[in-house]
């Protein structure tokens, strides 16, 4: 093609064509002297690395970003015709299209895959480069290498002759070719190198400076403000520390300077990634990449807005009937509400029961509503969560179970003295999943509810406080003892142990008529099943006492032959060292 030829083409395009080797992107207008260009930056490179830090990296982005949406999309659709992109080295060549049975996108790719095969063979020179007629169309090659066919469909989209568009594909395809092995010569992958040291060198000053700054701002910050700030209240009551604003103040601080850092590094890499052509594409693609989460962050936030709503509209329906559910349950717990048949005792566990229906039960509405929820790793996370519950949790719903049947069924109460199995102690606290007991040594006795529900359980304290509580030990006395008599002593043992109930009255039982002995066993009530550990002492002390008293021997458990003299304690003994006996107490022992 002549130069009055291609200015001619530029002309009809609506653009002006400064010089024959001008090179021009058909379907945009895009003229620019390629050579040229390339010629002109050699002695600029020098100051590139301080331009594109300090002036053109702002402007640079945006620009980028607006190339990239153009360049890269893989297909696109003009005046109908679906249009896929030819890129080299991260430049849009030119457009193709294509039909159903070959799409544009795979004729795009082919085509690019023939020009970067013919761009790493030196051998062919660009002159190599021509088109051959053809019926219907026209081929464009390299040597004896086919790159592409154009046909009068191809032109008529562009709006131009084909032979026309066929001699501007084979120029920009030379062009670009020719770009690809110049930048991958080792002087300037040398060059280039040289250029990110210097960037990297300047980078790490801007890095320095910007620490230096912002430690310097900060130490100024609490320097001049530290003893001038006050604690922010209203009246008495405090709202702010001042220590509190001054780390607000460093906190703020901290983020800006991250942000400072941030940017450098972007730039940094953006330049540095553009000299070579390996990762051109990728500096082309560093802002869409780092702004493209953020985007799609921003649409999925505000798609979400309406389930949002609705989440925060349902959180504070559920807020007040909680809060109603609260009171009302507080009512029926201090008597000021009574429900007929509702043991004040189950309020709280029951609030329990249907607050986490409640709340099953929003979020059951809720669930469509939050953001996610119908993808397939919100799902599958949800069904793993859900398997790992169910294995893990048999334990846990068991005494969960056990717990609220315990309560509903009033076995006992906090403060109830209790026995479970062989163990002995006072309840000190009902969970949903333990039962914690105090026990006589003053030991703390963790049972899980699972076995409570499975065990025998004694409650001490549950009728005591109505009609007391029965005490009761057994003794043994031989049969040349009369009963009246063993049976009076009890009574009398009894009746001197302070703490018991005098009503209903005392009373012996003989439970059996044994080899050597008669067993009595007495039975008195107390109304303090806490003080079970006392009364038995005292009891015991007093039936020693009065059997002494009377002398009449204790059998208990057996024995052999009569013995030669009583097993009684003399009374004049009853207090030999070292017990001492009690004020007003006469001791016999020494004769005073």
């Amino acid at each position: 093609m002549t130069a009055h030829e291609t200015s001619l083409v530029a002309r009809q395009r609506g653009v002006e064509c400064p010089d024959p080797c001008c090179e021009i992107r058909v379907g945009r207008c895009d003229v620019r002297n390629g050579r040229a260009f390339r010629d002109k930056l050699g002695p600029m490179k020098l100051r590139i690395p301080i331009a594109l830090l300090l002036v053109l990296w702002p402007l640079g982005p945006a620009a980028r970003a607006a190339d990239t949406a153009q360049t890269d999309r893989p297909a696109v659709e003009t005046e109908g015709i679906p249009t896929a992109p030819v890129v080299l080295d991260g430049v849009t060549l030119f457009r193709v299209r294509g039909v159903t049975s070959f799409p544009a996108e795979v004729r795009a790719d082919g085509v690019a895959g023939r020009i970067r095969a013919v761009a790493r063979e030196t051998a062919v020179s660009a002159d190599a480069w021509h088109a051959v007629e053809a019926e219907g169309r026209t081929n464009l090659v390299a040597a004896d290498r086919f790159i592409m066919s154009l046909t009068d469909a191809d032109a008529q989209m562009e709006r131009i002759d084909r032979h026309v568009l066929a001699e501007l594909y084979l120029r920009k395809m030379t062009d670009a070719v020719q770009a690809y092995r110049q930048a991958r010569t080792l002087r300037a992958l040398l060059i280039d190198t040289g250029y990110t040291l210097a960037a990297t060198a300047l980078l790490a000053v801007a890095l320095f400076g910007v620490w230096w700054s912002f430690r310097r701002a900060g130490d100024a910050i609490e320097r001049r403000f530290k003893a001038r700030l006050r604690h922010l209240r209203i009246q008495s009551f405090e709202i702010i520390r001042a220590e509190q604003l001054l780390a607000g103040a460093g906190t703020l601080l901290r983020t800006t300077r991250t942000v400072f850092v941030l940017v450098l590094v972007y730039f940094y890499l953006q330049y540095v990634l553009g000299l070579y052509p390996w990762t051109r594409p990728l500096s082309r693609e560093l802002l869409t990449m780092a702004l493209r989460p953020l985007g799609d962050m921003a649409t999925g936030l505000i798609q979400a807005v309406p389930g949002l709503v609705f989440l925060a509209i349902l959180i504070i329906v559920v807020r007040y009937l909680l809060r109603m559910g609260r009171l009302f349950f507080d009512a029926i717990a201090r008597g000021t509400l009574t429900v007929s048949n509702f043991d004040p005792a189950w309020a709280e566990p029951t609030f329990r029961v249907v607050r986490l229906l409640v709340i099953a039960f929003a979020v059951v509405v809720a669930y469509p509503y939050i953001p996610g929820s119908s993808s397939a790793a919100f799902k599958g996370v949800s069904i793993f969560l859900g398997l790992m519950l169910s294995l893990g949790s048999s334990a846990v719903v068991a005494n969960f179970v056990a717990g609220y049947t315990l309560i509903y069924r009033r076995a006992f109460k906090v403060g109830d003295r209790i026995r479970i199995d062989d163990r002995i102690g006072d309840v000190l606290q009902m969970r949903a999943q333990v039962t914690r007991l105090r026990s006589l040594k003053n030991e703390e006795i963790i049972l899980p509810n699972s076995m409570i529900i499975n065990s025998h359980v004694v409650n001490y304290s549950s009728l005591a406080r109505e009609r007391g509580l029965i005490l009761h030990t057994t003794v043994g006395i031989g049969y040349e003892t009369p009963w009246r008599q063993v049976e009076a002593m009890l009574l009398q043992a009894a009746g001197r142990t302070a703490g018991l109930l005098t009503e209903p009255a005392p009373f012996v039982l003989q439970q059996s008529l044994d080899d050597f002995c008669v067993t009595y066993e007495l039975n008195v009530y107390c109304d303090q099943p806490q003080s079970m550990l006392e009364l038995y002492t005292a009891l015991h002390r007093n039936v020693l006492d009065v059997f002494n008293e009377y002398g009449v021997q204790i059998m208990t458990p057996a024995y052999r032959a009569d013995p030669a003299q009583p097993k009684v304690v003399p009374k004049e003994q009853w207090y030999s060292p070292p017990a001492e006996p009690p004020t007003g107490v006469v001791d016999r022992s020494t004769g005073g």
